[in-house]
């Protein structure tokens, strides 16, 4: 009887995905890339529908490798957790938000693995790829799993390997991106490795434990979130003293060594840089613990998109206009540039603050139509005119989009409050003020 190892090694073992997001399915493209027989799943049967006609719903995914899988047999989705039973391997990808107190909301991680006990069998492999807290596989899943009766390391393997999705990023794709894995046991971590060793052509570097696996993502994400606090808040001070932080980064930058650029901007956004921290921070004080300094970086960042829409209203005044009833046109809503995804975007929170003192909010993005955000809901333009540049009091760029004309913004509009310095050479430039 193969190992599950060897069925691995030969390409006959059978692949799930739990979650088919912006980690779930390009991870299950490669896998059915690679050549494995992967089934996705997801409880959202729309995602499901679209997967087994081969549209494709993820930027990173190119739509003519999902139609291709699809057809081939090789690919395919369903929202019955029930087919895991014939899976070998199965990964987990699914959301961890953070909870009304910013604490770690566990609900979408607990219920797939309570979904998955009545089929977990013998030899199968199970990777949580989640981003969480350390101890959240070997002191929660493994427990869970553990009460169907089998035994971690005897009967089933586990291991931890943290989702490194950038997306919109041209270079680095879920394909080639280091892997780092760690698993309960020695077998579980070698199986684990094994498996996205096939999958991957990037190294794969083995770790001793899941806790460290997890604090690694924790680390690589608050490392971010700290630098980005820094060069805020570096960014306030520049703007009290008139000096422009955007030419004082490119002075740094030309130093060799011991200096990394990192920008300012109205806030941090996805789903991994804004809420890590928390996770970590939570955790720790389970320890006694006080994470100071990664604390001090949060709330930082937390309070950027404040601080733009005071930079707007101290803009505004100079035109004798008030926040309040001023008509504000809003260049972005994706959490970054060429995506099209805006979960926890600090333009939102940057409109959400113009409309609650008053403003009067559009917006305009060549990727999201319109967006739902807690209570607020939004159409977005379906294009960017002359007219209306011109019959807003100011504009607000919020994301650096390439595919839009910011000449025409320049040309036409009252006022331009850049956050992302995209306007950098553009001339003239008497109109434009930048964070």
């Amino acid at each position: 009887m193969q190992s599950l190892k060897e069925k691995i090694q030969n390409k006959q073992a059978k692949l799930g995905v739990i979650g088919l997001g912006y980690i779930g399915l390009p991870l299950a493209v490669e896998k059915a890339k690679a050549g494995f027989k992967t089934i996705g799943f997801d409880i959202l049967q729309n995602k499901v529908d679209m997967v087994n006609q081969g549209h494709n719903y993820i930027g990173d995914v190119v739509n003519e490798d999902l139609e291709a899988l699809v057809k081939s047999g090789i690919l395919k989705a369903t929202s019955d957790i029930s087919e895991t039973a014939s899976c070998d391997c199965v990964c987990i990808c699914v959301p961890t938000p953070l909870d009304s107190h910013q604490q770690p909301n566990m609900y979408y991680v607990k219920y797939s693995v309570e979904s998955l006990i009545p089929y977990i069998h013998k030899n199968m492999l199970v990777v949580l790829e989640s981003t969480t807290y350390p101890g959240t596989t070997e002191e929660l899943i493994k427990p869970l799993l553990e009460s169907s009766g089998f035994k971690c390391g005897k009967d089933f393997y586990l291991a931890f390997s943290p989702e490194r999705v950038d997306p919109g990023n041209l270079i680095y794709k879920t394909k080639n991106t280091p892997k780092v894995v760690g698993g309960c046991t020695p077998e579980s971590t070698d199986i684990a490795a094994t498996m996205y060793e096939m999958i991957l052509n990037a190294p794969v570097h083995r770790v001793s434990s899941p806790a460290v696996a997890e604090m690694e993502k924790l680390l690589e994400n608050t490392y971010r979130n700290i630098n980005i606090g820094l060069v805020n808040e570096m960014a306030i001070l520049c703007n009290k003293m008139h000096i422009s932080i955007w030419e004082v980064i490119e002075a740094a930058k030309t130093k060799p060594y011991g200096f990394l650029p990192f920008y300012p901007g109205p806030g941090i956004g996805g789903h991994c840089i804004p809420l890590d921290p928390y996770y970590l921070s939570w955790k720790a004080r389970e320890y006694g613990f006080h994470t100071s300094m990664i604390e001090a970086s949060m709330m930082i960042n937390d309070k950027m998109a404040e601080y733009c829409v005071n930079r707007v209203s101290h803009i505004l005044n100079k035109f004798k206009k008030a926040l309040n009833g001023s008509k504000i046109l809003v260049l972005g809503v994706a959490y970054k540039q060429d995506i099209d995804d805006y979960r926890e975007s600090p333009a939102i929170k940057i409109i959400e603050e113009l409309i609650k003192n008053g403003s009067k909010v559009s917006y305009y993005d060549p990727l999201i139509k319109a967006f739902k955000n807690n209570n607020l809901s939004m159409e977005g333009l379906l294009y960017l005119t002359q007219e209306v540049i011109e019959s807003s009091d100011i504009v607000v760029i919020a994301t650096a989009h390439t595919k839009v004309d910011y000449k025409l913004v320049q040309n036409y509009a009252k006022a331009i409050f850049d956050t992302k310095n995209v306007m950098k050479n553009i001339f003239p430039r008497d109109n434009i003020e930048v964070l």
